[in-house]
């Protein structure tokens, strides 16, 4: 249609697309910024806030959901509780324009998992933030090309690809579903294959990529439950371990992270990437909700929630490693290397049976918890049960060895200590005959025969297998600094175990190895520092006391060593402590009354610790004369003594010399 004077008709007036926020209230001044930049960015934001008195509004509420061309919801500690910002939040889903934003860390809650979630807990509220940058092209990218102005301070960033990396060229851009791994698209990971190839993510060299595996939440309802969900992620972070192009970090289940933010957790661990999950399970089905999350910026770059049977747990477990194996790998490697990478990380010594399954997880939650015997043996009985149930089971074998190994090492008779190591060689070699490849069972035969029967030359073919199956895995590689350190080569000993500590900075038997180390390089302070941060991570672990007591008693503190000594809740070494300390006290009957009951409870079995005690009294003598006793026992103690500072009195003496010679050959 034209005008009188045939001029054409202006163009008309863009129109202002519509967000419609949802939030909880108790969030507005973190929604208020969100509404701000949205404004100021061009579009027309509908909130509570603008309900006018005497509105209806659940139908004016509805009536802007349903007419929004996005739906941007603000998940929170407090909304993700919210019946009405959930109700809101899927009928966004439902419309496909949802937008999901935490403002505080917080996870989104089930049945939205599978969306990109983009964390803004760290943004200051500034539109020239590079968090709303990535706020304002998430919402332009949902709100389906119906925008306001574009706003001259926010760059045109891509949502997925960090802000630091410039565009592709030709325009190209990539959806969200296009780099999440969970889309049909991408199955087996070409999708993300084919993007490394088209150079729009960028060679990032040889570096390792660095992630933490979370402990997964358990959403059962029942806290006794947690082992699944703990064992779950622990099993995923074993396998991603073997990927040779990740550095994985794992905090175990310890006071050092309750309460912690997610992203507070992954900064202080030192890693660039989250994967953090729930499980809810009943006695046949399970949903799996998993989240590889950036910490800089917070962007989701995989997301996915399984509803599946209970006997789906493996091939869930597998896809996830897989996935989230290939959406970091393809940043720094070819397509071929990538698949190579994810193909050395392939389970290996597992089982397919779940009830054989439930009983190991069951089995390793006692095993972390390391507080004696009695947490020992029932976690021993959780991993026969595991191979009764499937006798081929490799993992569960290399874990029987391992505390078969721990219990004869508090064993007060020496006849149930070699019949226990024994057991535990035969353990270990049937896992390793099952499964060569299993670093685990390798780890668990080189400790049995060191600690055993003290063939060290036998054992470090072990250690050396385990080492190099598993080069990221720090539980393998703090037996392997350990096994070290009982040698000549104590600075070996402390580059791998600072190895160890900067995979698993949160693991408190990862503290108490270090401690043991830094005691043999006779770096007192540091024993004391290790030791006591291994027991702030796991407040009832064994030994820790006593290496604090040891490395106090060399400080000249003896009553600092005694306080110490009477903390530790292993007996025998308890007792050990106490008599030495209580001689440098002066305090000779109570010396004795300690030196009595380890003669008394212990008898044979503690040769090793009466020559400690009877070092450190002066007795060089008669400490010689256990010494030779205990190497002829194959007393696992006699490791200890090239290193061990308690056994310094005596290493004058050609015996002790001599002795030392026969147990290095």
């Amino acid at each position: 249609m034209q005008t009188g004077n045939d001029a054409p008709s202006p163009p008309p007036v863009p129109r202002r697309a519509v967000l419609f926020l949802s939030y909880s209230r108790v969030d507005l001044p973190h929604a208020r910024p969100v509404i701000d930049l949205l404004e100021g960015a061009g579009f027309d934001v509908w909130w509570d806030g603008r309900l006018e008195g005497g509105e209806n509004y659940l139908r004016t509420t509805e009536a802007a959901l349903e007419g929004a061309a996005a739906v941007v919801v603000l998940w929170s500690a407090t909304s993700v509780d919210s019946h009405w910002v959930r109700d809101e939040a899927q009928r966004g889903r439902e419309r496909g324009c949802l937008v999901p934003l935490s403002i505080d860390g917080t996870m989104a809650p089930l049945g939205f998992r599978q969306f990109q979630l983009l964390d803004i807990s760290s943004w200051n509220g500034k539109a020239d933030a590079p968090e709303a940058a990535r706020i304002v092209v998430a919402v332009r990218a949902k709100a389906g090309g119906a925008q306001g102005g574009l706003d001259p301070v926010l760059p045109a960033l891509d949502p997925v690809l960090p802000a630091s990396r410039p565009a592709p060229a030709g325009g190209f851009a990539l959806s969200r579903r296009t780099l999440m791994l969970g889309g049909a698209a991408l199955a087996g990971g070409a999708g993300v294959l084919g993007v490394w190839k088209s150079g729009l993510l960028g060679g990032a060299g040889e570096r390792a990529i660095s992630m933490v595996v979370l402990p997964f939440a358990n959403l059962t309802g029942d806290p006794e439950k947690e082992w699944f969900s703990q064992g779950l992620s622990n099993e995923l972070r074993s396998v991603l371990a073997r990927n040779p192009r990740l550095r994985v970090s794992a905090p175990t289940s310890s006071s050092a992270i309750e309460g912690e933010d997610e992203f507070a957790i992954g900064r202080k661990l030192g890693v660039g990437h989250i994967l953090r999950g729930s499980v809810q399970r009943d006695a046949t089905r399970l949903r799996i909700a998993a989240q590889l999350v950036a910490i800089d910026g917070g962007v989701v770059r995989w997301g996915e929630t399984y509803d599946r049977g209970l006997e789906d747990i493996f091939a869930v477990q597998s896809e996830i490693s897989e996935k989230v194996a290939l959406s970091l790998v393809a940043e720094i490697a070819t397509d071929q290397e990538a698949k190579s990478a994810v193909a050395a990380q392939e389970d290996v010594g597992g089982t397919r049976s779940v009830i054989a399954y439930e009983a190991y997880l069951r089995g390793f939650a006692l095993y972390d918890l390391s507080t004696g015997q009695e947490t020992d043996r029932a976690a021993l009985a959780q991993f026969d049960g595991a191979i009764a149930e499937d006798p081929a089971y490799a993992a569960a074998h290399a874990m029987r060895s391992t505390m078969l190994a721990a219990i004869a090492n508090a064993a007060s008779q020496a006849d149930e200590t070699r019949r226990l190591y024994a057991q535990a060689i035969t353990a270990a070699e049937r896992a390793i005959a099952i499964e060569p490849k299993l670093a685990r069972g390798h780890l668990a035969l080189g400790f049995a025969l060191n600690n055993g029967q003290l063939q060290r030359a036998a054992a470090a073919e072990h250690y050396r297998a385990a080492e190099q199956l598993a080069p990221g895995d720090a539980d393998a590689l703090r037996g392997v600094a350990l096994f070290h350190s009982y040698g000549t080569d104590q600075a070996l000993a402390a580059r791998m175990i600072a190895r160890v500590l900067e995979l698993d900075p949160l693991n408190a038997r990862a503290f108490l190895a270090a401690g043991f180390i830094a005691l043999f390089a006779r770096d007192y302070p540091l024993v004391i520092t290790r030791m006591e941060r291994a027991l702030q991570l796991n407040p009832g672990i064994s030994s820790a006391h006593f290496g604090i007591a040891n490395a106090r008693l060399m400080q000249g503190d003896a009553a600092g060593a005694l306080a110490a000594a009477a903390k530790e809740p292993v007996p025998i070494f308890r007792l050990t402590a106490t008599a030495i300390a209580a001689a440098k006290q002066g305090d000779v009957a109570a010396s004795q009354t300690a030196f009595d009951a380890v003669m008394r409870e212990y008898g044979d079995v503690s040769r090793y610790q009466q020559a400690q005690i009877l070092a450190q009294r002066g007795a060089a003598a008669q400490a010689l004369t256990r010494l030779e006793q205990a190497y002829v026992a194959r007393d696992p103690g006699m490791l200890f003594a090239p290193n061990d500072p308690l056994l310094d009195p005596l290493r004058g003496e050609a015996e002790f010399r001599d002795l030392l010679s026969r147990l290095g050959s």
